[in-house]
């Protein structure tokens, strides 16, 4: 078997295969990337040079000041602010809540966590429209519209499908740590945030990321509860200069790429740790 593997014939098949196949991850990234590349190459263009053949994808001239542009058009200054208020905080709430939900259920032995999670999973299954128009009522009633309560406070209650991961995340974890703490007379909240949080970093990192992605690139909670100019988020600025500036399309690149670039920033910041949580939970570790 091992001179097989190790004859010129194997050894140029297997060359050949491995070219083959970065080949296609080559081209598959360049199809993924190309909007990507477009909507950057574009922002940096006179809007006379837009529809120019061949197309240019690397501007002689760049034309920076379309982002001067946008900025003194939009208040995107402001908007992003807004944003990361309503992002950063709702990720704060979601890892201070989840990780204790997701340890009562799995780390704490009483016959209430078998019927508890059930009843989690199930509230996955029912749509965000069903519970709109309820939800709106509630927070009219406590008025809380055209505040940013709405889109903060229910992270700090546990999100499910969060939850759900940090779950299976624990059930991979050695129930020895937790025992040997239990006998040294650690309780519960000492177990939680000295022993099986730090653990839990891969999969906390993979639930901040995808809060702050959701909640900045979410439209429809900012405009169903935030009725003020001055408290819009990014995703509303962005519509809103869309259906302004119509055909300057080198102006709704460069703010797209405004709106786009800290997402992406912000995933390669985290790509190990996010990826490293997502093959965890996924169970192929």
């Amino acid at each position: 078997m091992n001179k097989k593997k190790s004859s010129p014939l194997f050894l140029v098949k297997r060359a050949v295969g491995g070219v083959i196949k970065y080949a296609f991850l080559i081209v598959l990234c360049a199809v993924f990337l190309m909007p990507l590349l477009w909507m950057i190459s574009t922002s940096l263009k006179p809007n006379a040079g837009l529809l120019v053949f061949p197309i240019e994808w690397i501007p002689k001239e760049p034309m920076w000041e379309n982002y001067v542009k946008v900025f003194q058009i939009v208040r995107f200054g402001t908007y992003i602010k807004n944003t990361l208020i309503t992002s950063l905080t709702p990720v704060l709430g979601v890892l201070i809540a989840t990780p204790m939900v997701a340890y009562s259920i799995t780390m704490i032995p009483w016959k209430g966590a078998k019927i508890i999670f059930p009843i989690i999973l199930a509230t996955m299954m029912i749509p965000g429209q069903v519970t709109q128009i309820p939800m709106y009522i509630t927070w009219s009633k406590l008025h809380l519209i055209n505040t940013y309560v709405p889109l903060i406070l229910p992270f700090f209650l546990g999100t499910p499908y969060y939850i759900y991961l940090m779950r299976q995340f624990m059930k991979g974890l050695p129930n020895s740590l937790v025992e040997a703490a239990r006998l040294d007379g650690a309780g519960d909240v000492r177990i939680l945030y000295n022993i099986i949080y730090p653990l839990c970093g891969p999969v906390l990192t993979t639930i901040g990321v995808l809060v702050f992605i959701g909640c900045w690139n979410d439209l429809n909670g900012p405009l169903i509860y935030i009725q003020s100019s001055e408290l819009y988020t990014i995703a509303i600025g962005l519509k809103s200069f869309t259906l302004s500036a119509k055909t300057q399309w080198e102006l709704l690149m460069a703010a797209n790429t405004v709106f786009t670039v800290p997402l992406i920033i912000i995933f390669f910041i985290c790509q190990k740790q996010f990826l490293g949580g997502i093959a965890t939970t996924s169970g192929l570790k």
